[in-house]
């Protein structure tokens, strides 16, 4: 247990550093999570690089030598900070992306909150080490199963791993053949995003019919292929499964590395 817990700060020296080069060389994903709410509009993005900040404060020391314990408690925190703060935004802007680690068009959900959870367990456990990680032997091995979770946990990594893994079922089985987990037809949902005022906002930049879809939690998202400013991107959809309203549908349109090009903020009905 004791290599365990050596290993930690390993891991979590790595994750910060990742989360603060995201936030550092893109700060107007700011605006697309819930600080503006949180703090106002002028304050998101210096508030934002001051997270950035702090991640790197807590990483460096994490991934050096010598290792204190303060870092470790210092990181616990920071992740107790990372999980309210993402229990806020999916409780009052729900439609906020996380802004964690990288850019993503997801609002915040069940995998940010619990990936904010891990890392306050691997935390907790990093302040019961008493030694570096340098020294940690076979309990760094372990660390490639914890990588995996925090990979299957990250909406940001979804484009190198299981959006393959959907567009290959795509491949074996055409969309409109069946249903996702919820039992709603695709049909169903196309006819709602067709008819919602989102679909009305980017309707002459696509350039496809749907390609792909799927369910996450409380939302179902759909991908069209598309057009801005003569560069190739996705508008993606994210339709709610509960409200049924067609205002309550949100569209974000995204280049290849999944960087938000384009999402409409007020989305009003036809009059």
């Amino acid at each position: 247990m004791g290599a365990l817990a050596a290993a930690q700060p390993l891991l979590i020296g790595v994750l910060l550093l990742w989360s603060a080069y995201g936030k550092f060389a893109d700060p107007a994903q700011a605006e697309r999570t819930a600080l503006p709410r949180l703090v106002g509009e002028s304050r998101a993005r210096p508030a934002y690089r001051t997270v950035a900040g702090v991640e790197t404060l807590i990483a460096l020391p994490l991934l050096l030598p010598p290792f204190w314990a303060i870092e470790a408690f210092a990181a616990a925190a920071l992740s107790v900070g990372f999980t309210g703060f993402l229990i806020y935004s999916k409780i009052v802007v729900p439609e906020a992306s996380c802004g964690c680690m990288k850019a993503s068009a997801k609002p915040v959900g069940h995998r940010a909150i619990a990936r904010a959870l891990l890392l306050l367990a691997t935390a907790a456990l990093a302040i019961t080490a008493d030694s570096g990680w340098w020294s940690a032997g076979a309990g760094l091995s372990v660390l490639v199963v914890e990588a995996a979770a925090f990979a299957m946990l990250s909406a940001e990594l979804d484009r190198y791993w299981l959006l393959p893994l959907r567009r290959f079922r795509i491949r074996l089985s055409h969309p409109y053949a069946g249903t996702a987990s919820t039992g709603t037809p695709l049909v169903a949902t196309q006819r709602r995003v067709l008819l919602s005022p989102a679909y009305r906002a980017v309707d002459g930049m696509l350039r496809s019919d749907i390609h792909d879809y799927w369910d996450d939690e409380d939302w179902r998202f759909v991908s069209y292929g598309a057009r801005y400013d003569g560069r190739t991107a996705t508008a993606v959809f994210a339709v709610p499964h509960r409200d049924t309203a067609p205002e309550s549908i949100r569209v974000a349109v995204v280049d290849e590395e999944g960087l938000t090009l384009y999402r409409p903020t007020v989305l009003a009905t036809a009059g």
